[in-house]
């Protein structure tokens, strides 16, 4: 998808994730924070027609190569709008309760165990200090790693494929768990669509 971006659709109704995420708050979370940081990644770019054919992606990888003024507005909303379809993506009410084939060996192989991956996750995304993200990713080699990253930064400005990530900004989650973000986290694993967090393991190993 390139210029200008549209804000995708959900694949299910805001009420479909709850208890792990209540229906309010996906509608603030989807229909106001993803759709503003839409519309200011295209406000950003409108004056640049160079780079209209670019996906999110690529200039996010690219952002260096950009113009000074607009590298802070595409790396925090190209950034928050990456982040966020990836995030509506990897979740479903009632998925696959554990990863199969290819990336549960993986993940048995970069983390010794499903469990001990999980408990590194949670901890990498519930020690992020302030608004960001934790994250599962492919490397260029085709291996695994996890972090957290500040605020909407993508791992794509890494060079790493981003396969799972959770948002820990206080609006994903506030409504419902309060201060309480490991519990947020504990919940998470509730909606985690994997079968789609194995597809993108695959398509980015080819």
């Amino acid at each position: 998808m390139a210029y200008p971006f549209a804000l995708p659709d959900l694949a299910y109704a805001h009420d479909a994730l709850e208890p792990t995420i209540d229906a309010r708050t996906m509608e603030i979370h989807h229909g106001k924070h993803h759709a503003a940081y839409t519309s200011k990644l295209n406000a950003a770019l409108e004056g640049h027609p160079d780079l209209h054919g670019k996906s999110a992606e690529d200039l996010l990888a690219g952002l260096d190569s950009l113009p000074d003024s607009i590298q802070g507005a595409v790396r925090n909303n190209g950034g928050g709008y990456v982040n966020h379809t990836l995030f509506w993506d990897v979740m479903t009410p009632g998925g696959a309760s554990a990863p199969s084939g290819d990336l549960a060996a993986a993940i048995d192989a970069a983390f010794s165990s499903l469990d001990d991956f999980k408990a590194k996750f949670q901890a990498n995304a519930g020690g992020q200090f302030g608004s960001g993200w934790g994250w599962l990713c492919v490397d260029a080699d085709g291996g695994l790693q996890g972090f957290s990253t500040a605020n909407q930064d993508s791992p794509v400005m890494r060079g790493l494929t981003p396969i799972l990530g959770v948002d820990v900004w206080e609006h994903a989650y506030y409504l419902n768990y309060q201060n309480r973000r490991p519990d947020y986290l504990t919940a998470f694993w509730n909606v985690v669509n994997w079968d789609i967090v194995g597809a993108r393991y695959d398509a980015a190993q080819s």
